[in-house]
């Protein structure tokens, strides 16, 4: 396994300097908010995903690129790829935010729907690749998607230098360990905490065996975080440098979106939302200043309107 460095991920800010914006860092009754909901696309994905689109041929420009996503990074791959002239496909779920759908159309990507889960999509995904050409842009298991989402780290470390907790949300893993690897390869003794839906305890459930494990199913309204297995790059990146798995339930999850309207006035998504109901519940084991990344805004007008009327 080779592990992302330091170096790399310094690096990388000047690659997505195009893309991504230098988001604030805002404190709120004591918690610090990174907010990565104000990103062009509304989500972090957006530096993963123009990290990996940028360092790729001119000839694979042209042919184009595809990923399996949710939404978010979906997204990101369909913006970086309209600035970097690539063609993008987009493999959804059918249960995708409609908000979602339309961002990626938004963006000038083709949208194929196929099943439920992300097994569903990436399967679809690859056979679309492989029948047409295009260039695999997976949504977390990658060195240049974590290179590029460790950024975030070296942001916050910049914003507060004498930070002593960062609070992450963990789906496939992708922003959780190149954050990890970016604060504790700079400062180990920054506490790295991955937070996650209890009906997807992925990342949990992989430590506690040692290894990736799938789970037979998931289910949250954090939907950019049910995914059924982490990647193995990123569980090793995970595994190595994150102090602590929590898990948040459902309600909580809801109050904080709730909370963030209300307090800080940032529009966020669920699975943007996780990392403040962590620490509104003290999980984590927190010591010193806390940030907790709010990772996406790009939430359903409809469903917001519930979560903020609690």
């Amino acid at each position: 396994m080779e592990f992302v460095t330091l170096e790399e991920i310094r690096a990388a800010r000047a690659r997505i300097e195009p893309a991504a914006v230098y988001t604030p860092l805002i404190e709120v009754d004591g918690l610090l908010l990174k907010c990565e909901n104000l990103q062009p696309m509304g989500a972090f994905k957006i530096r993963g995903a123009f990290n990996m689109i940028a360092q790729l041929s001119p000839d694979q420009l042209k042919r184009g690129v595809i990923t399996y996503s949710s939404g978010n990074h979906g997204q990101a791959v369909a913006l970086a790829g309209r600035m970097l002239g690539a063609p993008a496909v987009i493999v959804m779920p059918t249960t995708a935010p409609t908000v979602k759908v339309e961002g990626c159309k938004g963006y000038g990507a083709e949208v194929i729907m196929a099943g439920t889960t992300s097994l569903d999509r990436q399967a679809r995904a690859e056979k679309e690749a492989a029948q047409r050409g295009l260039t695999m842009v997976p949504p977390f298991d990658h060195r240049l998607i974590v290179i590029g989402q460790g950024t975030t780290g070296l942001e916050i470390l910049e914003q507060c230098p004498d930070v002593g907790t960062v609070l992450v949300p963990a789906g496939g893993g992708g922003l959780v360990s190149g954050v990890a690897t970016a604060i504790k390869l700079s400062n180990p003794s920054v506490r790295v905490v991955a937070v996650e839906p209890a009906g997807a305890p992925k990342m949990s459930r992989s430590l506690e065996a040692g290894h990736p494990v799938t789970l037979d199913s998931s289910a949250s309204i954090a939907d950019g975080l049910m995914n059924l297995r982490p990647g193995d790059l990123t569980f090793a990146h995970v595994q190595k440098y994150v102090d602590e798995v929590v898990t948040v339930g459902e309600a909580d999850i809801a109050a904080a979106v709730g909370w963030l309207f209300k307090h800080a006035r940032i529009v966020a998504e669920p699975s943007g939302a996780i990392t403040t109901a962590a620490a509104h519940l003290g999980l984590g084991h927190a010591t010193g200043k806390v940030v907790a990344i709010v990772t996406g805004g790009n939430v359903a007008p409809e469903k917001f309107a519930r979560y903020i009327s609690v």
